[in-house]
């Protein structure tokens, strides 16, 4: 028991490393629906930022995916927008999730759509 404690301790920068989506808001327009998605994240430049969000289903079904195409290591948090998404007839709230390309996909968000 007592050398699990210190490869505890050795997991917990990973996880502080993972991105944050801090704030959601989603609108219903003609072609679908829009997300602005606010992410915060350390980048320290093209070896480690941020790279990506997704939208799902509350069963896991990928709805919308926005590619963040460069790093944002003097811009945090920073808010980007994904048009025309597709949301099943009776969603009442998506799950919003960022990535980073070296630690992969942090904690859901959950959103809950305005009626």
């Amino acid at each position: 028991m007592r050398y699990l404690i210190p490869l505890l301790f050795l997991a917990a920068p990973a996880l502080a490393d993972l991105p944050v989506v801090e704030g959601a808001t989603a609108r219903q327009s003609g072609s679908g629906w829009t997300f602005s998605v606010t992410v915060r994240h350390a980048d320290t430049g093209w070896e480690h930022y941020a790279d990506g969000w997704k939208v799902f289903a509350e069963d896991g079904t990928e709805l919308g995916y926005r590619e963040l195409l460069h790093p944002h290591e003097n811009e945090q948090p920073f808010t980007r927008s994904l048009g025309g998404v597709t949301i099943p007839d009776g969603t009442a709230r998506v799950l919003i999730r960022a990535h980073d390309n070296v630690h992969g996909w942090g904690e859901d968000f959950v959103l809950d759509l305005p009626q």
